[in-house]
Parts: structure tokens; C-alpha cells; sequence
């Protein structure tokens, strides 16, 4: 099978390209509209496509922005079809789009500042990171306080402090059904339990405000050449 991941600029997404997007976004989630979807893409600086046999299968939408003395990368709409699930090509590819951003602002920290809809996205922010917030068994105080200073500046009042929780009315979307379900295998395991106390109404729409920083040494070992060495393709 034949995946290709690139990047294009919000702006110069043709009609097609965002119909398609919003057809995938609606297979995954429930509740929203077809206005909703393309003003919050709209809001974004660009987004990463995944195309399997040239046909667009997922998409992850971005936005950095300066925030102090940090750059921020804010990920909105992550989704990629379940068939295409076992694919790494889209996160090869974004991890290669953080290395070149890194290269962009030397000596800047990076900061992946993310809303979690469900335990499957919660599960591969474990995989990816080292030390993030929120974690189950190590608070983060420091990231904690930077997290909860994004999300009040984005989010205002639809933050819950108190949480960590953006408490999206249902109108914002959740996951369908069958993507909000956790597999019972995955139900005892540390990392779920705490993201169900964290999050008890997930499959209302709400998020988790996760956050962690983008540097070769809070990523695997496996990763840490993509971000050092980034290739990375955009298209018009």
C-alpha cells in the first residue's frame, strides 16, 4: 500500500480538498456542521494530509503562534480513517514539520499544546512523549501552569480550571460511538483509568488540555532523526 503525508497552507486548500476533509471528519464525529468544521479549519495556518493511493485518508490541521518566550504548536482536527490506522507515515511527517519549525526559531522552546476528545489520542501522546501534562504519576507543575494559561487565553471561559478540562457544548463535536468506546482490554490499564477520572463526559465532547515540549530528548529514541533531520514536503 502506497501513503504519501505533505503539507499545504490553509489558504490554498481547493473546494475539493476541503469536502473531502470534511467527509472524513464526519465518519469519526458527531454532533457539528459542515460550517462549524471549515471556520475552525479556517483558523488554522496549515494542515498535514495523509493520501493512500492517492486519496486523502486523514488530516491533521495546525497553528503556531509565539507565546512569551515559547513557540506554541496547537493541533487542531487530528483524524485519520481506522483502516489506515497502523500506517506511521502521518506522524513521521509531523515530527519532520516540528524539526523544521525548531530549525526556524533556534533557541526557542517548542510546546505541543493539544485538546485530547478521546483515550486513543491520550494514548499516543504516552507513546510519544516522555514527560508531559497530565501524567498519572508525575505532575508537572511547571507545564500545568503553561497549559492552563493556553487553554484560558483560547478557550476563555469554556475552560475548566479546575479540571483541565475545555467543556465543548455537544454542537463543537465528539467521537462516534464506535471510536468514543475504550476496548475492555484497555480499561485496566493505568493510562486509561486516569484519563476516564480526568475526563468522565469525553464522549460529550469534552477535552483534555494535554501539553508536552518538542525537543530530541522527550522524544523515543526511534524518533528523535526525524526531528533532527527534517524533510519536508508542501504542496500548492
Amino acid at each position: 500500500m502506497s501513503y504519501v503525508a505533505y503539507f499545504q497552507k490553509i489558504n490554498s486548500l481547493s473546494v475539493s480538498t476541503r469536502q473531502r476533509m470534511a467527509a472524513i471528519y464526519f465518519q469519526c464525529y458527531s454532533g457539528s456542521d459542515t460550517e462549524r468544521f471549515f471556520l475552525d479549519l479556517d483558523h488554522k495556518d496549515e494542515v498535514l494530509i495523509l493520501e493512500h493511493n492517492q486519496e486523502i485518508v486523514g488530516f491533521s490541521s495546525l497553528q503556531f503562534y509565539a507565546y512569551q518566550h515559547s513557540m506554541i504548536v496547537y493541533s487542531g482536527d487530528t483524524i485519520v480513517l481506522p483502516e489506515h490506522w497502523q500506517q506511521q507515515v502521518l506522524h513521521k511527517a509531523w515530527i519532520q514539520r516540528m524539526g523544521l519549525f525548531k530549525q526556524q526559531h533556534p533557541g526557542k522552546p517548542l510546546y505541543w499544546f493539544l485538546l485530547v476528545k478521546g483515550y486513543r489520542t491520550y494514548k499516543y501522546l504516552v507513546v510519544f512523549a516522555r514527560q508531559f501534562y497530565p501524567h498519572w504519576q508525575r505532575p508537572q507543575p511547571e507545564l500545568k501552569q503553561l497549559a492552563d494559561q493556553l487553554a484560558g487565553q483560547k478557550f476563555g471561559t469554556l475552560y475548566n480550571l479546575q479540571r483541565g478540562i475545555v467543556e465543548c457544548p455537544p454542537d463543537y463535536g465528539f467521537l462516534a460511538e464506535n471510536l468514543a468506546t475504550i476496548p475492555p482490554a484497555s480499561l485496566t490499564k493505568p493510562d486509561a483509568q486516569f484519563f476516564l477520572a480526568k475526563n468522565p463526559h469525553y464522549a460529550d465532547g469534552h477535552e483534555l488540555v494535554c501539553l508536552c515540549e518538542i525537543s530530541a530528548d522527550n522524544l523515543p529514541l526511534r524518533c528523535r532523526s526525524l526531528l533532527l533531520n527534517p524533510t519536508v514536503e508542501y504542496r500548492e
